[in-house]
């Protein structure tokens, strides 16, 4: 098959679908790979090195989307939907739920669309290609939070382990799946107060043998989210349900309560967002200040650390390009966790999820 590979044009996004070990893998088994001039660059993956594994390099992004399959991190963007063909394979993150614009645009194209985030495998939620940005995602939402309490970013000036005589930052965090827990650990590690909520009482049992006491584990529900929402230094955002937008949990009128330069990282942003003053925004311009609280909604998180994430995110989708180049659409019969990452299928949009958020483009 041919696989194009093209650099990421999402603001600093330095990730890139496919590393050199990776397009060794494909050209040894037969196929063909075009990679844009200088997309591993931010990675630190050189051109030559990619000429080495076996890729040819283009310089033009036209020639990249002409190929069969697709693969890249991150949704097109407006700029690419001028690329996006019938028929071809299309394997990246979508989050489709939150833009109803690309979701229109692959249905009227007829791109056969397959998401990162809603390849299942069997049993609850095992979602094997959102895993390792999951984990990189969390670790990072205490290290950026931390940066932005700083007083000079614009946060209140706390510093989340304090010191012998002043108590440490309080970290509030919404959500105990994979983004939670790596959050809870990092903060652990900086000596914060932890709290973790979550509406499922197993998960909240399972993280209690992982964390023992030093983290206070609560039920969700609006009373509880109040209570600890207004006393958070730092509020992490790491609501997940597949394939839907994140609900609203924290109000505007509970974000004006919460303490002026206390600092709110919602990971879900790419996903709606679960508090209601939250909008996207980018790493050129992470952050913004509303009620009077540090609001920090970058998207693509761990396009921040390119050459650990490229890596992981590879280790995981793989697999998975290997079989969809190996035998193309038909793979999806075969494979029934990545038969659940099909979003949109000749001109139709059957992830049912999506369509929940969409039901008037369903035909």
């Amino acid at each position: 098959m041919q696989i194009g590979i093209p650099k990421e044009t999402k603001d600093q996004e330095f990730r890139v679908g496919l590393s050199p070990s990776s397009v060794r893998v494909l050209t040894e088994i037969g196929h063909s790979i075009s990679v844009e001039t200088n997309a591993g660059d931010g990675a630190g993956f050189t051109d030559e090195e990619y000429r080495n594994a076996g890729a040819k390099i283009v310089d033009t992004p036209e020639y990249i989307w002409n190929q069969e399959m697709v693969v890249k991190v991150k949704e097109p963007l407006i700029s690419e939907y001028k690329f996006l063909q019938k028929g071809q394979l299309l394997f990246t993150y979508l989050h489709l739920a939150a833009d109803r614009k690309l979701t229109e645009q692959l249905i009227d194209c007829g791109t056969n669309a397959i998401a990162y985030e809603t390849v299942e495998q069997p049993g609850a939620n095992r979602l094997p290609l959102l895993t390792p940005m999951s984990i990189i995602a969390g670790r990072l939402a205490v290290q950026f939070g931390a940066r932005f309490l700083e007083r000079q970013q614009g946060g209140r000036g706390v510093l989340l382990g304090g010191v012998p005589g002043v108590k440490p930052g309080k970290v509030v965090i919404l959500g105990g799946g994979i983004v939670g827990t790596e959050a809870a650990k990092i903060a652990l590690g900086m000596r914060a107060r932890v709290q973790i909520l979550d509406v499922n009482v197993e998960r909240l049992s399972y993280l209690e043998t992982l964390f023992g006491s030093r983290v206070e584990l609560l039920y969700s529900n609006s009373a509880h989210i109040e209570t600890v929402v207004k006393e958070a230094d730092l509020l992490i955002g790491a609501v997940l349900i597949p394939g839907r937008k994140a609900p609203i949990l924290v109000s505007r009128q509970l974000v004006k309560q919460m303490h002026p330069g206390s600092v709110l990282v919602d990971v879900a942003v790419d996903q709606g967002g679960c508090v209601e003053t939250l909008h996207p925004t980018s790493h050129t311009n992470p952050v913004y200040i509303e009620e009077g609280v540090v609001h920090y909604g970058v998207p693509n998180m761990p396009g921040a650390v390119p050459w650990t994430s490229t890596q992981a995110l590879n280790n995981s989708t793989l697999p998975y390009v290997v079989q969809l180049a190996n035998l193309g659409i038909k793979a999806l019969d075969l494979n029934p966790a990545l038969a659940k990452g099909l979003n949109v299928q000749n001109h139709r949009l059957v992830h049912p999820a999506v369509q929940e958020v969409f039901p008037d483009l369903v035909n």
